[in-house]
């Protein structure tokens, strides 16, 4: 391993493992995806042709088995690969953590706030991650997180209506966005989910916009707040879904985590040598 060597960033969320190997100046060599697999499953990544990295940097909200699941992927690779689990802190990369206790952050949202500091710099942030969870952070244009919000996911909220009520279907995420938009009304016209003659259709359209106002509330009140202008930044894996029905300007970036983890793991090089 050298100083040149380019970092693995791994950003393991309740629903899906990604990871990137960036050089240290963040140019991406390659990424992926891994599906969070039940009962010995075999889901790999293909890291067979990559140069070996300095190091692992790793953001991870899902639990000690996937840790222990990373941990056997990058040791059948790269045997004895540094490997630093990230966690929150009370300032880092510019950005200063106002939680009560910093460390009960998650990773992957102080990693994804780095992220969006670093990607638009000197604006006021409200950033909406639609995932298992679908949360939110306000941040300052001076990096100062002033705190955030943390609701059921689009996904985990149409599961359960269909697990604790008896007449309601559990509808999937594929079976969602098939009901949002069928084909039948002109794309012109579609502005996210209209009010539905099917119980299938009421569930996706109303958990839909059960999101939409979510955000679109935070962020009109932390604009009366601030008094300043507010970029609305989304991302997530139901941002396609949620976004369709929002109202408000807003701007995707998919890949806030890891490009928090690129600033962290070159922030921390020169200091510790990793």
């Amino acid at each position: 391993m050298t100083s040149g060597a380019p970092h693995l960033l791994i950003d393991a969320g309740n629903s899906r493992i990604k990871w990137a190997l960036v050089r240290a100046d963040g140019t991406q060599l390659a990424a992926g995806a891994l599906a969070h697999v039940a009962h010995g499953g075999a889901d790999q990544p293909d890291w067979s042709s990559l140069p070996t990295p300095a190091g692992a940097w790793l953001s991870n909200v899902a639990g000690e088995s996937v840790a222990a699941r990373i941990a056997a992927l990058l040791d059948a690779h790269w045997p004895q690969l540094p490997l630093t689990t990230i966690r929150a802190t009370a300032q880092q990369c510019g950005v200063t953590n106002r939680y009560t206790t910093p460390q009960a952050l998650g990773s992957d949202r102080w990693a994804g706030m780095i992220g969006a500091h670093a990607a638009f710099p000197g604006e006021h942030l409200l950033i909406a991650t639609f995932g298992t969870a679908t949360t939110l952070e306000a941040l300052r244009a001076d990096g100062c997180f002033v705190g955030g919000l943390i609701a059921p996911g689009w996904t985990l909220m149409m599961r359960s209506l269909g697990e604790h009520t008896a007449q309601l279907p559990t509808l999937d995420a594929a079976a969602a966005r098939g009901l949002l938009d069928d084909g039948s009304a002109p794309a012109a016209s579609r502005r996210g989910p209209f009010f539905a003659t099917d119980t299938p259709r009421s569930l996706s359209g109303g958990c839909t916009l059960a999101q939409a106002g979510l955000i679109e509330r935070s962020w009109r009140d932390l604009q009366d707040e601030w008094q300043v202008p507010v970029r609305l930044v989304v991302g997530g894996g139901a941002v396609d879904e949620v976004a369709s029905a929002l109202k408000v300007p807003h701007t995707r970036h998919d890949s806030l985590v890891l490009s928090g983890l690129a600033l962290i793991a070159a922030e921390h090089v020169p200091q510790h040598g990793v």
